[in-house]
């Protein structure tokens, strides 16, 4: 888990932006301006900051910001859309992201800042016969030694459940983690990535031991 610290003056997105990041797996901590970023900032591994704020602007902020910790992540998230702007950002900050976005989109660029900070998750995994690799997006079968080719929406669906081990997660949670979009009752779309995810981690896929469904709920991976 990672400690993203979140700036953001506008209290609707930064309340869903929160929820989502924190349905990824991450700490979240909300600032609504940039006064006393410096000192919370200490404690994250990765900055998310507006560029419209009251007060200090973002730009102002982020250079602070990196300053006092240069090899902390800043990844800047703004409506302004310009060149300019974005050239601005990145003279500093270590990503630009302009509104609208997707927030698969926003927690995928997060996790690769985090991978080239190396925080925000354990180097090595060990899940029954698997070792994961976190940082490297990797899967291995521990008894031969060699890459489990998983697809992206496997993998997604594998790490999100990972990032929260014996805690079960909804069908509808994953379903919005992973899609981004409202789960639609009925819809079997989860549960055929489910089983072919097993058909490549599971020793016995009919028996499975490693992604646990609970009846009636939703999945868990149990550790």
């Amino acid at each position: 888990m990672a400690t993203v610290l979140y700036i953001e003056d506008d209290t609707e997105i930064a309340g869903w932006v929160r929820e989502h990041l924190e349905r990824a797996g991450h700490k979240v901590v909300w600032l609504p301006s940039g006064e006393g970023a410096i000192e919370r900032a200490r404690d994250a591994d990765v900055v998310v900051l507006d560029v419209m704020l009251p007060g200090l602007d973002g730009f102002t902020v982020g250079r602070r910001l990196k300053a006092e910790a240069p090899a902390r992540p800043i990844l800047m998230l703004s409506a302004r859309a310009a060149v300019e702007d974005k050239l601005t950002g990145l003279q500093f900050a270590d990503d630009y992201l302009t509104k609208p976005f997707h927030p698969e989109e926003l927690t995928a660029r997060i996790d690769v800042l985090l991978r080239r900070a190396g925080a925000g998750a354990p180097e090595e995994l060990a899940v029954g016969h698997l070792s994961v690799r976190m940082r490297d997006n990797v899967v291995v079968d521990g008894r031969t030694g060699e890459e489990i080719a998983l697809t992206g929406k496997q993998f997604h669906i594998f790490m999100y459940l990972l990032r929260r081990p014996n805690q079960i997660a909804t069908k509808e949670q994953i379903y919005e983690a992973v899609w981004g979009e409202p789960y639609l009752d009925g819809d079997k779309t989860l549960m055929v990535h489910i089983r072919h995810l097993r058909e490549k981690i599971e020793l016995d896929p009919a028996s499975p031991t490693i992604l646990e469904t609970i009846r009636g709920i939703g999945y868990r991976v149990r550790l």
